[in-house]
C-alpha cells in the first residue's frame, strides 16, 4: 500500500467525531478557537480568534468575501399534498425576477407543468429541466418575488446541521459586513469577525479590501472519484472591482501581505491574479479547483474553518500549507476536540 501523499481523493479522508461537528455558533463570534499553523516554522499554536489583531502585520491586508447569504430554502407542498423542498440557486432572465434555477425535492414527482405551493400567496412553477438536472422554476406571488422569498425561505443551513433554522441564524449565518445577496452558503471564515476585532485591525494599520463570489451549494459537493483529476468543479460568480485590485497591488508592492479570508477569496484572487501576482478587475464564472501541487500567486495568508474529508476545500488548503502539514494539523484540531464546519472554530496558515 502506497504512503497518501495527497495525490488521490481518499489521502483526504479523516475520522470526526460527530459530537465535534458544531450545530450551534459559539457568542460572541470572535471567541471561537484559532489552529494557527506557521509554515515556515513548521509549528501549531492554539489562541481564540479574538487575537488575530496579534497576527497580522501593519501594512497587510485583510481581504473578504462581502456576499450575502439569502432565504434561498423553500419548504412547502405538492399538488397531491405531499412534501417538496426547493434550494433556489440563481435568478435568470425573468420579465419580474420571477425566473430562477433551482435545485428541488423530491425530484421525481416535480417534473415540469407541477407545482409548489409555499404559502397561500406564493408558490413555484416547474418549468424546465437543466442539462446538470435542476429545475427552472418561475415564482408566482401576490407581491414582488423577492418580497416573498424574504417572507417565507429559510435560511439554507448546511446539511451537517440537524437542526431546522431558527430566528437567530438569519444574522448569524452571516458576516458581519454581508451586502451583496446572492450566497446559498456562507463564506464561514468570515464569521469570526466583530466590528469590534475589525476596529483593531483597522487602528493596527491593516487594509480591509472587499471582493465578491457568490457561494453555490457546490461547495458541498464531494469528489466521487479517487482521481481528483476527474471532478468537475462548480462554478461561482465574481467580482473584483478596479478599486480593490489597485488597493491589492499597493499592499504587495509596500511588502505586505494579503490575508484571504475563507478559500471563496482564495479562488477568486488566484483566478483574477497573473503569474507575476498582479491581481486583475474583473467579474464572471470560476471554476478554479485547487489542489496539490499548486503556485500560489496572490494569497500569502489564509483563514479557513475545518472542512468535509475527501472535499475540494480541505484540498485547497493542503495546496497552501501541504498535504502533510494539513492532514496533521486536522488530527490535532481532532485531538484538542475544536469544533468543526460551518458553526465551528477556525484555522490560520501562516
Amino acid at each position: 500500500m502506497s504512503t497518501p501523499d495527497g495525490s488521490r481523493t481518499s489521502h483526504y479522508d479523516y475520522e470526526l467525531p460527530e459530537a465535534l461537528i458544531a450545530q450551534e455558533p459559539v457568542e460572541p463570534r470572535d471567541a471561537s478557537r484559532l489552529l494557527v499553523v506557521d509554515r515556515a516554522q513548521d509549528t501549531l499554536a492554539h489562541r481564540v480568534f479574538r487575537d488575530l489583531d496579534q497576527l497580522v502585520a501593519p501594512g497587510d491586508a485583510l481581504v473578504v468575501n462581502t456576499t450575502q447569504v439569502f432565504k434561498a430554502r423553500l419548504l412547502g407542498t405538492r399538488e397531491g399534498g405531499g412534501p417538496a423542498e426547493l434550494l433556489l440557486l440563481r435568478p435568470l432572465a425573468g420579465a419580474d425576477g420571477d425566473l430562477w434555477e433551482a435545485m428541488i425535492h423530491p425530484g421525481g414527482k416535480l417534473r415540469p407543468g407541477r407545482r409548489v405551493t409555499v404559502a397561500p400567496d406564493f408558490s413555484a412553477e416547474i418549468v424546465d429541466t437543466t442539462p446538470r438536472r435542476t429545475r427552472v422554476v418561475r415564482l408566482h406571488a401576490a407581491g414582488s418575488p423577492s418580497a416573498a422569498i424574504a417572507r417565507h425561505g429559510h435560511v439554507p443551513l448546511p446539511p451537517y446541521i440537524q437542526r431546522a433554522d431558527q430566528a437567530a441564524d438569519t444574522t448569524r449565518y452571516q458576516t458581519v459586513y454581508a451586502r451583496e445577496a446572492g450566497s446559498v452558503a456562507a463564506p464561514t471564515a468570515g464569521l469570526h469577525f466583530t466590528e469590534a476585532l475589525l476596529d483593531r485591525l483597522a487602528a493596527r494599520g491593516v487594509a480591509r479590501v472587499e471582493l465578491l463570489l457568490h457561494v453555490g451549494p457546490g461547495t458541498f459537493r464531494p469528489i466521487s472519484d479517487d482521481d481528483p483529476s476527474l471532478h468537475v468543479m462548480h462554478e461561482e460568480w465574481y467580482e473584483v472591482r478596479p478599486e480593490a485590485a489597485a488597493a491589492l497591488n499597493a499592499v504587495r508592492a509596500r511588502g505586505g501581505k494579503l490575508w484571504a479570508v475563507g478559500t471563496t477569496t482564495v479562488r477568486t484572487l488566484e483566478t483574477v491574479a497573473d503569474d507575476a501576482g498582479v491581481v486583475h478587475a474583473g467579474s464572471g464564472m470560476t471554476d478554479l479547483f485547487l489542489r496539490p501541487p499548486y503556485a500560489f500567486k496572490a494569497v500569502d495568508r489564509l483563514i479557513t474553518n475545518f472542512h468535509l474529508p475527501k472535499s475540494t476545500l480541505v484540498m485547497l488548503v493542503a495546496a497552501f500549507a501541504g498535504y502533510e502539514r494539513t492532514m496533521a494539523a486536522y488530527r490535532t484540531a481532532v485531538a484538542e476536540r475544536y469544533r468543526f464546519y460551518s458553526y465551528g472554530d477556525a484555522m490560520c496558515l501562516l
